[in-house]
């Protein structure tokens, strides 16, 4: 088991069945776990990290909120599903 270097902070939103978040915090959370804009071409933004090996797709439409679906998806391709958030 790998030893980890930094201690994961739980999110309340995160531990609701229902999230409820717009996409602009969902940017800033992306962005505080160490994913950046890879491309962007309108208002898709491609996100990537070392260690995940594909990008993360986010139509960005910023005060709306993101659909439950959608937000649970982003985070699980993300690696931030679960409620287990890296600081």
């Amino acid at each position: 088991m790998p030893i980890r270097t930094h201690v994961p902070i739980r999110l309340p939103e995160l531990e609701k069945s229902k999230l409820s978040m717009t996409f602009n915090e969902l940017v800033r959370l992306l962005e505080r776990n160490g994913l950046s804009v890879v491309k962007e071409k309108g208002s898709i933004r491609y996100y990537g990290k070392p260690g995940i090996d594909r990008l993360i797709r986010l139509d960005y439409h910023g005060s709306r909120e993101v659909p439950t679906g959608t937000c649970h998806a982003i985070l699980k391709a993300a690696g931030l599903k679960g409620g287990r958030i890296d600081d």
